[in-house]
């Protein structure tokens, strides 16, 4: 194994990170700014306001998913463990 091999499995794992957050990131974002806009329009600056609703629509995105986030991880699992196991690593 050489450095363009190691360099090819950490730039997998940054792309699986990033493809595995994606999602919640952006709906926490979207609920963020869904949340901020109706605070700036009624002038409501409740502190609690902002953390409910975020929690609970990241909850429920993580739940729906959860299957795409599990199938991105098992995908370099497996070639990380096929590496493994051809003796490349």
């Amino acid at each position: 194994m050489d450095a363009t091999d190691t360099y090819t499995i950490m730039s997998e794992m940054i792309v699986a990170v990033l493809l595995g957050s994606g999602p919640i990131l952006a709906i926490a974002l979207v609920v963020g700014l869904g949340i901020a806009f109706f605070q700036a329009l009624t002038q409501i600056q409740e502190m609690t306001l902002t953390f409910v609703p975020k929690i609970v629509a990241i909850f429920l995105g993580l739940l729906a998913s959860s299957p795409f986030i599990y199938a991105t991880l098992r995908q370099l699992s497996d070639r990380v463990f096929d590496l493994i196991a051809s003796g490349a690593i």
